[in-house]
């Protein structure tokens, strides 16, 4: 069977603990490269996860000619660079979220991949390779909670070490990106429309300067959604969709256990049932489905103007927390 052969800019935790070992398991995938800024380091993960090459820089694995295609789970701040380069380089690009830092770097990004129409681009929103997601989904359709009119989602944890990556503004830190971008991307993939208008209120920690709770208003004229997210709040990850008819409750959303089941409660009229998922790795099941993309030279699950959409709600909730009114998409 073919597999398309990966490689990894970068040792950062997302990819060395969730996304590796996951993609190693893949049908479709094979990682075959890391690199880091040191060899040593690039070394020690190869070794340790049992990937065959290390680099101990980026461009030297660019210059691979045996990879096809790069994961990027670098700083946010050097997401759309390193795409940039990855893309000159001749490989295909799974970019984390978020894929940039703002509305007009994504912009860039999306009109610099059109200069290589050979390669492929996505961003990493793994949560939507889940079963769960595509049942969702279905229920919806088949119009089982009536019509949707909020949807409701949190997704908060705890982290007060100036040196983690999300307390660090320069590097792209701060709640609305690290977590916030999830919460919009669910509201926009269920309504499957973009808001006509945003508010938004934040609270900015003194001291390291980055946003560390975030509410919102998604205002999509025949519905809304709120969310909150936030770096400095107990662990809670929940979605609620509420139609006219009924509503499905999903826990953990985003990053369910890839070991346990998981599950929906789903309310049609007076009924309420719960609907089990068998465990599975949205991480393996993401990689999969890009590399097939790869392979069938068909389109990728989740186009770059996905990205660019989301990051354009993500600027504009920003200026709503800064200008205190809402704002017009």
């Amino acid at each position: 069977m073919a597999k398309i052969s990966w490689g990894v800019l970068s040792t950062a935790n997302i990819g060395t603990e969730k996304v590796i070992p996951a993609m190693q398991k893949g049908k479709y995938s094979k990682i075959s490269a890391i690199a880091s800024r040191r060899q040593a380091k690039a070394e020690q993960a190869a070794q340790a996860l049992g990937i065959p090459k290390a680099y101990g820089s980026y461009e030297a694995l660019l210059d691979d000619p045996e990879i096809d295609a790069v994961y990027i789970p670098l700083p946010n701040h050097l997401h759309v660079e390193w795409a940039v380069k990855s893309l000159k380089a001749g490989k295909h690009v799974l970019c984390e979220k978020p894929i940039a830092l703002n509305f007009e770097q994504a912009e860039y990004l999306s009109r610099k991949i059109k200069e290589f129409p050979e390669l492929k681009i996505m961003e990493a929103f793994m949560y939507r390779f889940h079963p769960r997601w595509q049942t969702v989904k279905k229920l919806i359709a088949d119009g089982t909670i009536g019509t949707v009119k909020h949807i409701y989602s949190i997704f908060s944890f705890y982290e007060d070490d100036p040196a983690h990556i999300c307390n660090q503004p320069e590097l792209g830190g701060g709640g609305l990106l690290d977590v916030g971008c999830y919460c919009i991307s669910l509201a926009r993939f269920i309504f499957n429309k973009e808001p006509v208008r945003v508010m938004g209120a934040m609270e900015n920690d003194p001291k390291m300067k980055i946003d560390r709770l975030v509410s919102a208003i998604l205002d999509f004229e025949d519905g809304t959604s709120t969310f909150t997210c936030s770096t400095q709040l107990a662990d809670r990850e929940y979605a609620d969709i509420l139609g006219t008819d009924g509503r499905i409750e999903i826990e953990n959303p985003f990053a369910p256990s890839p070991d346990s089941t998981s599950k929906i409660i789903h309310q049609a009229g007076p009924e309420t049932r719960e609907i089990v998922f068998d465990a599975c790795n949205q991480y393996t099941l993401q990689g999969d489905l890009f590399s097939q993309a790869i392979l069938s030279d068909s389109d990728v699950p989740t186009p770059i103007d996905d990205g660019v959409a989301n990051m354009k709600v993500l600027d504009n909730i920003k200026k709503s927390c800064q200008k205190g009114k809402w704002i017009e998409m």
